[in-house]
This record gives structure tokens, sequence and C-alpha cells, in this order.
């Protein structure tokens, strides 16, 4: 017989929380078991999901792209090429957001540079005027 976890194990074995395992519960990202004497019994296969969700999750995707990325690993004729898109879709993300964020750091870093009197009033504060200034 395969071994069976309560929701506390489950979540230990997985590295998440119990809340996280009842989260993705909601999310049908992990069925909710029937009772057995009293306890709610989980099988192995619901560790596995969830540090796929997990791992999936910590390079980038969203819950729901996770879910997509775990149906199409159990279904059956899937194809890793629709793997392979959603992750290049994925990493374009990731570039556009570097990019953002670059020009987030150059803007900063430019509103630092105009501040050069660090005892002035913050009426006077070089930073906090541009927030003020309509930028077209």
């Amino acid at each position: 017989m395969k071994e069976e976890y309560t929701i506390g194990k489950l979540a230990k074995e997985s590295g998440v929380t119990v809340e996280t395992v009842r989260f993705y519960e909601q999310k049908g990202l992990i069925n909710q078991p029937s009772p057995k004497s009293g306890y709610r019994k989980y099988p192995y296969d619901d560790v596995i999901k969830i540090r796929f969700v997990k791992r999936a999750k910590e390079l980038g995707f969203t819950l729901n792209e996770a879910k997509e990325l775990l149906q199409l690993r159990v279904k059956s004729d899937a194809k890793c090429g629709q793997v392979k898109l959603k992750a290049e879709q994925k990493l374009e993300d990731v570039d556009k957001k570097i990019k953002d964020l670059n020009k987030i750091k150059r803007s900063l870093k430019s509103l630092i540079q105009t501040c050069s009197n660090n005892e002035s009033s913050t009426s006077e504060c070089p930073i906090l005027e541009s927030f003020e200034k309509d930028k077209k």
C-alpha cells in the first residue's frame, strides 16, 4: 500500500504550510480526500504535485500557469513543445520585467544625483518635487 499523509505531514514533506495545502485544494491543484477514520489522508502524488507547483512558482510562473503545466504533465497526449512554448512566454515576461526594472533603476539613479544638499528641507527636495511634475 502506498504511503498516505495527514495534512500536516503532507505540508511538511512538500515544504509548504497547512494553509498552502488548503489553498491548493481550493484552487483545484490537489483534491481534498474523503476522511478515513477521522482524518483526511493524502496520497504521495500530492507531495509531488505540491513540489512541482512550488518549483514552478520559484521560476516565476503564476499559480494558474503552474496549474496548466501540471495538467500538461499528466495529460497523455501533451507534447514537450507545449511546455517549451509556455517557458518561452515566461522568459519573454521576465525579459520585459528586467527592462522595466532597469528603466526604474536608471530613473532612481538620476533622481539621487539631483539631490546635492542633504540638509535642505523636504519642501525643496528635488526627488519629491519630481514626483509632482507631470511627465508627458
